[in-house]
């Protein structure tokens, strides 16, 4: 007798085959960890804006959405490093040293779009540094870019020093924090879900985004599937370290300062968000949807703690707590489900 029927009365009808399909996908949504994370995403939103004075205003929303741009922004493509089984530690370095060279930039005169330009391209350089010591040099990409890290963010410094430059147009600075006509959403957080749109595109509906999880799961296999995994990842790190550039123009903007030490940190909430939306560390698996609502949540989360006059320090160590249940948990459930299938396969 079938495993289905085991406890099906006798002369009860068969499931219809739709019927069966629906029940089957809805197991498999339920048991996704990018569903739960939207799950847990929404009782905090619910939680906090009953239990957190502010939460649920227009003003804070805006504050919300505007600082998780640049996490989201740098997210994008740090989810396809992450799913090749690869890593970029530097972007928050990468977005300093971009932001210390837009202040220089702008004293020595230049017209800030063509510095906004010029500094876009100065992250892809940066990123073209990280991928040439990965795939070139065969270098873990983990070695490589604590390495960068340490390097950009010096850099940083002898750029601009401890100074700030804080003279930018007020036309850009205002563009940076304006919102969509009446509503509390930023025009910049339109720049960022048109960036997800693309690589949502390329991720999950292209043979290149289809290589990627190939090469998470076997390196080597894809390799002798013709999928060429060096210049893949090479042109993810040039993608992450270009699009960290232009965080670092919307950070220089939205703080209307140019700083050496701008974005420190940000990495470690950067990797949280990815690892929170369910992208495995190991590489392989995970959604681009996955990771927008766990940067939603760690932002929303360290919003409503803020509000609550939590300490800067707690809420790192909420961070660092986040990240470490991303990794532990799905390993977790994994062993957990493997274990459970080992017993049936041996009952059976």
């Amino acid at each position: 007798m079938a495993h289905d029927t085991l406890y099906a009365h006798p002369e009860a009808p068969a499931p219809e085959p739709g019927a069966r399909r629906a029940g089957a996908l809805g197991r498999a949504l339920f048991t996704r960890w990018d569903t739960w994370v939207v799950i847990v995403l929404a009782l905090v939103v619910v939680g906090a804006g009953a239990s957190v004075d502010g939460f649920a205003g227009p003003r804070n929303t805006q504050f919300l959405l505007m600082d998780i741009v640049a996490i989201a922004l740098i997210a994008l493509p740090m989810t396809l490093i992450v799913i090749t089984g690869e890593i970029d530690l530097s972007v928050a370095s990468t977005l300093g040293l971009c932001s210390a060279v837009m202040g220089q930039l702008w004293v020595a005169g230049l017209p800030l779009e063509l510095i906004v330009v010029l500094v876009i391209l100065l992250g892809a350089v940066l990123g073209m540094v990280n991928g040439l010591f990965v795939t070139k040099f065969g270098l873990p990409s983990l070695a490589v870019t604590i390495g960068t890290l340490a390097a950009y963010r010096g850099l940083s410094f002898v750029v601009l020093g401890d100074q700030a430059v804080a003279d930018f147009p007020r036309q850009w600075t205002d563009a940076a924090s304006s919102t969509i006509g009446g509503s509390p959403v930023p025009w910049s957080v339109l720049i960022a879900v048109v960036l997800a749109v693309a690589f949502a595109v390329v991720l999950h509906w292209t043979p290149f985004g289809r290589s990627l999880f190939a090469m998470g799961n076997n390196a080597e296999a894809a390799t002798f599937a013709g999928v060429s995994v060096n210049r893949a990842k090479f042109w993810l790190f040039v993608a992450s370290g270009a699009v960290a550039g232009l965080a670092g123009v919307y950070w220089t903007l939205r703080y209307a300062s140019a700083r050496a030490d701008n974005g420190s940190g940000l990495e470690l909430a950067v990797v949280a968000a990815v690892l929170l939306g369910g992208v495995s560390i190991f590489g392989g698996r995970g959604t681009l949807l996955g990771v927008l609502a766990g940067v939603l949540l760690l932002g929303s989360l360290r919003n409503a703690l803020q509000l609550a006059d939590v300490p800067a320090d707690t809420l790192n160590v909420v961070t660092g707590a986040l990240l470490i249940t991303s990794v532990v948990v799905p390993n977790v459930v994994g062993m957990a489900r493997s274990w459970l299938r080992q017993r049936r396969h041996q009952r059976g």
